[in-house]
């Protein structure tokens, strides 16, 4: 069983940035996709990045250019650093895995971190 441990959220202005991280148990064949989600009071959940086992990043068009998502394979640990950011990111945010491919339904999940952007 795979579980998942997420920190760094918190409350910023906007333009400030945060940084959160979300680390696995364990990952036996070096092929976890990891990714965040998020959600809004109100909003559908949306995906806002993932990292596939080599390392290659895919980002919403809503935080493409602000948001960078990297990942340590050593430390089982991604990172989302998030930059330039806006009232409009403020959401529940939760990290998920699933081995293998990145486009099937993760089976993983966190238990989320808030991120609060004040104007």
């Amino acid at each position: 069983q795979v579980q998942l441990a997420e920190s760094g959220g918190g409350s910023v202005q906007a333009g400030g940035s945060l940084k959160l991280s979300c680390t696995m148990t364990n990952d036996p064949h070096n092929s976890a996709c990891m990714a965040w989600f998020r959600q809004a009071p109100g909003k559908e959940r949306e995906k806002v990045a993932h990292i596939n086992n080599v390392g290659e990043p895919t980002y919403a068009a809503s935080v493409a250019g602000r948001f960078t998502l990297s990942k340590n394979s050593k430390l089982l640990t991604a990172y989302l650093e998030m930059n330039n950011l806006k009232p409009d990111d403020t959401a529940m945010y939760y990290c998920a895995a699933r081995f293998w491919s990145c486009s099937a339904p993760f089976n993983y999940w966190g238990q989320g971190t808030q991120v609060t952007v004040s104007s």
